[in-house]
């Protein structure tokens, strides 16, 4: 089919047949505007109406008539030859009226086909044209005028000519390249761009093309085509990546800032730090706000407080335990992880009953195109991720886990560096994974199940009353998650059931009997087991632009079993052979809350969120607790680049031990909760593109603290949970964050991060003689044991054109006080009453702290893309300064001299390792 341009048949219409022009007439008080036709001639001057007809319309013609500028075609509508259709070549002519926008609003038939398909074909198609407007004096009109559909029969061309079909595809990943251009041979422009899902149809001459294939950020690739006649061929077409997983900038659809701090980070900044072995929560560690207990440990100490008043989430179901045997990499798999948010400071009322911050992993969205398969390897463990999706019903199930080698390396490693043939020390671990995402109308349903499992300890040795002991830990979560609109929003519905286990095997060595040599007997067990059931329910709803409401609610019932059997048992405890968490527990508690939040916008540079949450803790038999927490937050847009924020708030814990462990949350909750607030202002400086600037001052006055040490928790179970002290004690904690951070982009991110903490705990202290007797009992603010005065970290991770990535993180923290809580004590030099030097323990408001220490960190890797996987070798090295950092100090006598030695060793943990994606 062919068109005839309409600019064209318009003069050659006016020189045999008068044009009729409608023009809207001016409206008069008391009728509506109506259309009148005016007759429109060819003059000398061009195309006109005249004089009378100009009057007619209230325009000013000078007796001269008024000019019409005819309209012209913009965009071509083609009619195709109806399929199957036979007989020469044909016209159709019509009339076509257009108006004031150029859109043709009717279609007129002036002369038909012989055959009925054609004339049907053109006046389908004649909508589809546009034009731009004709303008009568200045102002756009509708007019009418003729146009021609020419048709030619397909059949004498179709023998020569034929199609080629495919996609454009990324080499590697097997992503498609939705933003694909081809040019064949040679053209200057496009001769077809691809669809969404990267496919393209072109049609062709039959003979030998070359086909040119481009995209942004991939390499352009020429590809020579031979096509036959009348027939298609289907290609897919692979363009290298011009860097493989490239740093580049994505827009994202991030939630909107409403909280007072909020670190988000995504993909490489998650997976690609130095010194983090690819594990995204260990990246916490390099934030603002936070300090270590020590080097390859990932609990974060956020704010001066335990690691245990920070929470871990994903999703929403809280996280008992994040690393195997503490060193290891996370209990799950990095590919799970699409997003990590932490809270420092104030965190939202969704994350109840916690006393420091919150750290929440968001699960990557399943992906719904294609099967993908992640597999690595590396020193310490193998691990797997395999995502598939069925289309039809719109399920997408994944499944991944990992299992550790150290129990087939540590035996290698104890035989070359020692002569002995049994080796006394063991440690595994494995973790498992897995999610079923189905689509249910307007919602969706998710089943998330996750495990992990570790034991690490010492053999009895091969000699007769050898000791030893194996220490195991394992937890497991089933998530039954629910979306669905819900009155005019989004509501959530999960239900979660948990199992966690702490517990000590000890065996000792004897002798069987003579000859027959010697055997491993299990002496006993002790431990923790814990079962929890849990649910939780959510509704937000957007009331307008200036208004969002969020409510929720939660409720968790544990049951805890203290297992204790064999000659181990401490003196005077009662046999608990048949404890059961679910038959009969030793311990039973329900801890509940309510929240509500709204978001309000009173303009476009105020955010304000207030909100409360409500909690509940019972203890069986009889103890209770309710904490109502108001909790306020405010963001004040003062320039295009700068964000001043603010927020306070209550918050309430049950009482905690260095890391989490089962009961000790629930059975601590007989000495009362902890109770504390915490007060944040800051601001947020973007001081240039790719520059962000944060500053944030608190302050988190502690009115209770219950915080146990290990050896106190020890002690209190042989004594039968009997004290010897009041756990109480009271506190405060302040401060400055500072970071300056470079987001994913151009090939490289980073950040430097300095925080400067101060965490004082007012307690009841002795104060001891020379003689190491007690002078008397004092009172005083006291450095916490995790206080660490100043942290700084630098982060850097670039990556070349060849596919080349480097990083490294500089960190430095000033030491804790050897207070003896997780340390040594302080000890000064004394005379005892015979003359000798002896060392004697300095008061607790006089002690001194570890050395500083600082590291270096690095990563290297490499990535290939093969047509359809990566590949990445990576070598991820913690510490490669080899830096000695000091866990505590020994005080000895020796020949009659006081020596005071450092203990501590270089913690260094290479890792080298491959991963293969499809």
């Amino acid at each position: 089919m062919t068109s005839s341009p309409p600019f064209a048949l318009f003069l050659l219409f006016l020189s045999a047949v008068p044009l009729v022009a409608g023009a809207q007439a001016p409206p008069s008080a008391t009728s509506e505007p109506r259309a009148v036709e005016v007759d429109v001639q060819a003059t000398d001057a061009g195309t006109v109406i005249s004089s009378d007809d100009a009057s007619r319309l209230g325009l000013d013609s000078d007796g001269g008539g008024v000019s019409l500028q005819p309209p012209t075609l913009v965009a071509d509508s083609p009619a195709a030859w109806p399929q199957g259709l036979e007989g020469a070549a044909a016209e159709v002519r019509l009339e076509l009226l257009v108006d004031e926008q150029g859109a043709v609003t009717e279609v007129k038939v002036l002369e038909a086909a012989g055959r009925e398909p054609l004339t049907e074909a053109a006046v389908r198609a004649a909508p589809g044209l546009r034009f731009s407007p004709a303008t009568l004096g200045g102002q756009p009109v509708s007019v009418r005028l003729p146009f021609v559909y020419r048709f030619e029969p397909p059949a004498q061309v179709a023998l020569a000519q034929a199609w080629l079909r495919g996609e454009v595809r990324a080499r590697g990943t097997r992503r498609p390249l939705a933003d694909a251009a081809l040019f064949v041979d040679g053209s200057a422009e496009p001769s077809a761009l691809v669809d969404a899902r990267g496919r393209f149809e072109l049609e062709l001459p039959a003979g030998a093309h070359r086909v040119e294939v481009r995209a942004p950020g991939h390499r352009p690739a020429t590809f020579d085509e031979t096509l036959v006649a009348s027939q298609s061929i289907e290609v897919v077409y692979r363009l290298h990546p011009g860097a493989v997983n490239p740093y580049e900038t994505v827009v994202r659809d991030d939630r909107p800032r409403t909280e007072v701090t909020r670190i988000t980070l995504h993909e490489q900044e998650l997976r690609e730090v130095p010194g983090t072995q690819g594990d995204p929560f260990r990246v916490v560690m390099l934030m603002p706000g936070v300090a270590s207990v020590a080097s390859g440990l990932g609990y974060p100490v956020v704010r001066g407080g335990q690691p245990a008043a920070t929470g871990y989430f994903l999703d929403g179901v809280r996280v008992p335990m994040l690393y195997h045997l503490l060193l290891g990499p996370a209990v799950i798999h990095p590919d799970f992880i699409d997003t990590i948010d932490f809270y420092p400071g104030a965190p939202p009322v969704q994350y109840g009953r916690l006393l420091g911050g919150a750290v929440e992993g968001r699960l990557s969205r399943p992906r719904e195109d294609r099967l993908h398969v992640t597999a690595y390897t590396d020193l310490i463990n193998a691990g797997g991720f395999i995502e598939v999706p069925f289309e039809k019903t719109g399920t997408s199930v994944t499944v991944a886990g990992r299992y550790s080698y150290t129990g087939l390396l540590i035996p290698l490693a104890y035989a070359i560096f020692n002569d002995e043939e049994d080796n006394p020390l063991h440690a595994s671990f494995w973790d498992y994974q897995l999610r079923v995402e189905q689509q249910v109308g307007e919602g969706s349903l998710r089943l998330f199940a996750l495990g992990s499992s570790d034991d690490v300890g010492e053999s009895s040795g091969n000699y007769e009353g050898g000791l030893g002991g194996t220490l195991v830990s394992r937890f497991h979560r089933v998530d039954l998650r629910g979306t669905h609109p819900l009155a005019g929003g989004e509501g959530e519905l999960g239900l979660t059931v948990g199992l966690d286990q702490v517990g000590l095997v000890g065996e000792r060595t004897l002798e069987v009997r003579p000859g027959e040599g010697l055997e491993p007997v299990r002496v006993g067990e002790y431990g923790l087991d814990q079962l929890s059931f849990s649910a939780r329910a959510g509704w937000t709803r957007r009331l307008s632009d200036a208004v969002e409401v969020r409510l929720g609610g939660d409720v968790e019932h544990r049951r805890v079993a203290t297992v204790i059997d064999g000659s181990a048992r401490p003196p005077g405890w009662r046999p608990t052979d048949d404890a059961h968490p679910l038959k009969q527990p030793s311990s039973l508690a329900t801890l509940s809350g309510a929240f509500a939040s709204v978001t309000w916008r009173p303009s476009e540079r105020w955010v304000v969120v207030p909100g409360v949450r409500v909690d509940s803790y019972h203890l069986v038999p009889g103890i209770s607790h309710v904490a109502v927490e108001p909790r306020l937050s405010l963001r004040h847009q003062l320039t295009e680049s700068l964000v001043l924020k603010g927020g306070a708030g209550l918050f309430h814990q049950p009482p905690t031990i260095l890391l989490h462990l089962p009961a000790v949350d629930a059975a601590g909750l007989r000495y009362g909760l902890q109770e504390g607030a915490q007060l944040d202002v800051g601001a947020e400086w973007k001081a240039a593109e790719g520059l962000e600037l944060s500053a944030d001052a608190f302050y988190n006055p502690l009115a209770r603290t219950v915080e146990f040490d290990v050896k106190q928790v020890l002690e209190n179970r042989q004594r039968r949970g009997l004290l010897r002290e009041d756990p109480v004690a009271s506190g405060y904690a302040y401060g400055l964050d500072l970071m300056a951070r470079h987001p994913l982009g151009r090939n490289w991110f980073g950040w430097v991060t300095y925080s400067f903490i101060q965490s004082k705990r007012h307690k009841r202290f002795a104060r001891y003689a020379d003689d190491t007797s007690v002078l008397e009992m004092a009172e005083g603010e006291l450095a916490f044991a995790f206080e660490q005065a100043h942290v700084f970290n630098a982060a850097l991770s670039y990556k070349f054109g060849n596919n080349w990535t480097l990083g490294t993180v500089l960190h430095f923290n000033t030491g804790r006080p050897e207070s003896g809580e997780i340390s040594s004590v302080t000890q000064r030099e004394a005379r005892s009453s015979d003359n000798y030097n002896v060392w004697v323990r300095e008061d607790a408001d006089r002690v001194e702290r570890l050395a500083p220490f600082f590291r270096v960190d690095f990563r290297a890797s490499k990535s290939w893309a093969f047509e359809d996987f990566t590949l990445d070798a990576y070598l991820d090295v913690l510490n490669l300064s080899l830096q000695q950092e000091v866990f505590a100090y020994e005080y000895t006598r020796r020949a009659g001299k006081l020596k005071r030695e450092a203990m501590g060793l270089p913690v260094i943990v290479p890792l080298l390792g491959m991963k293969g994606s499809y």
